[in-house]
């Protein structure tokens, strides 16, 4: 028997350890985290396995979290980070409903007061009245850990409820003292993830008769199709049909080729259009911001006609389809694409060559149109000339983050990171972080506001500390500008709260030891930009906008018919 080896089978751990070993079973590479007491056993053991797993420090829980969510959505691989119960859980709840508005798989690991206090109310340090409830209703699924023996199965249920159907985040909590107590553990394999439902037969038969039948069929995609892309695209050539999306489904079709429209684009061939495809989507755009916002649509009619593919079943009760398919994203359009050909047969549709330029002519008018929204667009050129196509950006709540949703093209999946439906004001610069940690070898940008960027910007130190090589453009208009043109044309010009005394950015980057650089317009840009992105240090590049000059963009994301 080796050393550490218990007479009833397995290796003597910490709870802490315990937790770890399950970690690295089930593929766990890195992790984010701010330790304290109760997490000292989680965060030695990372540190006796720093070989197995990179755990990157922050100076704030919140940014713990976002840094998983960056790092999840931007590779489709579970986000893992820790922080302590109670205040430090709370100051992570941000990240953790971002991610679950986004479906992302993160999985958050904390502690609990000691056992005999848990329930009692004596007011044990970090303790909340029912922190396991409290998660339960910001993830997926959450438990407690409440033997070291259990780690490893529970860990496994963990990483299952994270990844099956449809993904989320997910909780684990373990109390003080088991985390810190020791009991043989059986070692497990990583859990193995159920397959999603194959398509149903009948389902994909009766999507594909309207689809064959559909003379101007359009597909919009969400961040449940992000892994389908090639099935996707395969399936919109066939149907000569245009791919567009709001945010979290941008890149699965390239934005710069003749089918990959931009979701104003869409929104202008929305008239014309008899079928709509939803891939892995909530399909927020056309029955949220098209028919009018606080419209609840539950049962559209045709036409357009309404087809799903979702791999969640309680998707198609919250919109109704006409022709549902419950299915992972690309298993499903593999299966509609085949179904298509063979009804169609040899047969190309006799329209094509007119749609192609249909589509073409939209998104000439649409590139005019949008032209006026200065300076914003004329920066994302700059950035998007610049940026290779496989460069990440990451967006926030700011006038140019609002422009990007139609006006920076979108080139590759996961290239594209936004906060989702919770509009998330401050997740963009730590989230970014999680990103480039993620992909070191990978150009990432950030675009942030001045006020989205104060909310976490003291993690400049965690950049420098942790050689995190970030560009962050940073746009600098003294505002919330949404907040204060909202204020100056519905409130009868009574600004409040939304006029911001800055500090000097230069010098507060500087204090991190970041370098920094400041410009004036998208010519001065361009080269700083490019430079930025050939160095592995992080870099913060201050963007200076007059206060008030940004052409609303919102005509473009909200519009509407005349």
């Amino acid at each position: 028997m080796t050393q550490g080896q218990a007479k009833t089978g397995g290796e003597v751990k910490t709870g802490g350890a315990a937790i770890v070993e399950a970690l690295i079973a089930n593929g766990v590479e890195t992790v984010f985290g701010l330790p304290g007491a109760q997490m000292y056993p989680f965060f030695d053991a990372l540190q006796q396995n720093a070989d197995r797993i990179r755990t990157f420090g922050a100076r704030h829980e919140q940014t713990c979290g976002y840094m998983a969510f960056g790092y999840a959505r931007s590779t489709g691989r579970p986000g893992v980070f820790s922080v302590v119960p109670g205040p430090g859980v709370l100051n992570a709840t941000a990240a953790l409903c971002t991610a679950l508005g986004c479906n992302a798989p993160v999985l958050c690991i904390t502690g609990q007061v000691p056992s005999a206090f848990l329930g009692k109310g004596r007011g044990h340090l970090h303790e909340l009245p029912d922190q396991l409830a409290t998660l339960r209703t910001l993830t997926k699924w959450s438990a407690r850990i409440e033997r070291v023996e259990d780690a490893p199965e529970i860990v496994n249920e963990a990483f299952r409820q994270m990844l099956s159907g449809r993904p989320g985040p997910v909780a684990l909590e373990m109390a003080w003292d088991v985390m810190a107590s020791r009991a043989p553990v059986i070692s497990l394999p990583g859990a193995i993830i159920p397959a999603a439902p194959a398509p149903s037969t009948e389902e994909v038969a009766a999507a594909a008769r309207l689809l064959v039948d559909a003379k101007r069929p359009m597909i919009m995609t969400g961040a449940g199709a992000q892994h389908a892309s090639s099935a996707i695209r395969a399936l919109a050539e066939a149907l000569d049909a245009p791919v567009a999306a709001l945010r979290g489904g941008r890149g699965v079709m390239p934005e710069d080729v003749e089918l990959g429209i931009s979701s104003y684009t869409a929104w202008r061939l929305w008239p014309e259009t008899d079928a709509l495809l939803g891939i892995g989507s909530r399909l927020e755009m056309p029955y949220m911001r098209w028919e009018g916002m606080m419209k609840l649509i539950d049962r559209p009619a045709a036409p357009p006609h309404l087809i799903r593919i979702d791999v969640d079943p309680e998707e198609m009760t919250r919109l109704v389809p006409h022709a549902p398919i419950i299915a992972d994203a690309e298993a499903g359009a593999e299966a509609l694409l085949a179904e298509v050909l063979r009804l169609r047969g040899s047969a190309t549709p006799s329209m094509s060559k007119g749609i192609r330029q249909r589509i073409a002519d939209v998104k000439r008018e649409v590139r005019t149109a949008i032209e006026k929204v200065q300076p914003q667009l004329g920066y994302l050129d700059v950035i998007r000339e610049v940026l290779p196509g496989d460069g990440i950006i990451t967006t926030e709540l700011s006038q140019v983050g609002f422009t990007s949703y139609f006006g920076y093209p979108v080139l590759a999946p996961r290239t594209y990171i936004t906060e989702g439906y919770q509009g998330t004001l401050g997740f963009g610069f730590p989230t970014a972080l999680g990103v480039k940690a993620a992909h070191p070898e990978t150009p990432v940008v950030c675009i942030t506001g001045d006020g989205g960027f104060l909310f976490a910007g003291a993690e400049l130190a965690t950049a420098k500390q942790e050689g995190i090589g970030l560009v962050t453009l940073l746009f600098n208009n003294g505002a919330y500008g949404n907040v204060l043109r909202d204020q100056q044309v519905g409130f009868g010009n009574r600004v409040i709260g939304s006029v911001l005394q800055n500090p000097d950015f230069s010098l507060f980057a500087k204090a991190f030891g970041v370098e920094t650089h400041r410009v004036t317009s998208p010519e001065t840009l361009r080269p700083m930009l490019t430079k930025a992105l050939a160095t592995r240090e992080p870099v913060v590049i201050e963007i200076m906008v007059e206060q008030g000059s940004e052409v609303s963009p919102w005509e473009f994301i909200h519009p509407k018919r005349t």
